[in-house]
């Protein structure tokens, strides 16, 4: 049906309105500094120290404060809903941390080092983005990205993966249908949806880097831990539970 007819009456048997099922991370209620730990190594704490950093896609201030609190000299918060933002300038206040850290929809200062968790796969433009990180950037600086789950994940549909892989059985139009039942906002696909949704793979990744002005240094798979035995360069896609990369500017090394 060109309304998603059939798909949409089985996902509301499946998963009435009132019973849908949480939003998947890839960082499994780790900690930001857990994260940070995972991903850049035991001394990431010394990498951030006395250093100006941003964190993109900061939602509440939860990282920014963390970051502060570990020896960044400077931290700026970046999200573009203006309501986010007044959360974290309140987080960090009565962390005690507000004169180190500032939170804003964009910044033209150069920092050290952009940090961006549990995000990529919600910008409506990623590409954009790396372009946007690599303007943030002074000469010898730095991106940290980590996010999950990728699309192919079990739960790699965040809300509409009532069940694994279901996000890939059904098709967009009846996922956007059934969720309209209980989600009142009017969008009408996948990146419209509250915090967006933009399908990213590990491959799309890899070509998005490797497209814009960044070099990869590295970009290390984490695989869910019960498919780790699984998991090899032809599966990763489907195995894969959190993606860790840092990125430098091109231009740095030539």
């Amino acid at each position: 049906m060109g309304n998603g007819g059939f798909g949409y009456h089985v996902l509301r048997t499946i998963r009435p309105p009132g019973a849908m099922s949480a939003s998947a991370t890839g960082t499994d209620g780790m900690s930001y500094a857990e994260t940070m730990r995972r991903g850049m190594g035991e001394d990431w704490a010394a990498g951030i120290a006395d250093k100006t950093v941003v964190d993109f896609g900061c939602g509440g201030g939860r990282g920014s404060i963390e970051l502060a609190r570990h020896g960044a000299r400077r931290v700026i918060g970046i999200d573009i809903r203006p309501e986010v933002l007044e959360v974290a300038r309140t987080s960090a206040e009565q962390a005690k941390v507000s004169d180190r850290c500032t939170f804003e929809t964009a910044t033209s200062e150069a920092v050290d080092l952009v940090v961006s968790l549990d995000a990529f796969e919600h910008f409506d433009d990623p590409g954009g983005v790396l372009g946007l990180m690599h303007g943030m950037l002074r000469p010898g600086g730095g991106v940290f990205v980590s996010f999950g789950p990728t699309w192919y994940h079990p739960r790699g549909g965040h809300l509409f993966s009532i069940f694994p892989w279901s996000h890939l059985l059904f098709s967009e139009r009846a996922q956007i249908r059934w969720r309209a039942d209980f989600k009142h906002d009017g969008a009408t696909c996948f990146r419209e949806v509250s915090g967006g949704l933009n399908q990213m793979t590990i491959g799309r990744f890899k070509k998005l880097a490797e497209a814009s002005d960044f070099r990869i240094v590295f970009c290390k798979l984490v695989p869910i831990r019960p498919l780790r035995w699984l998991h090899n360069r032809v599966t990763r896609e489907f195995t894969t539970s959190l993606v860790n990369a840092y990125l430098v500017r091109r231009d740095d090394h030539r």
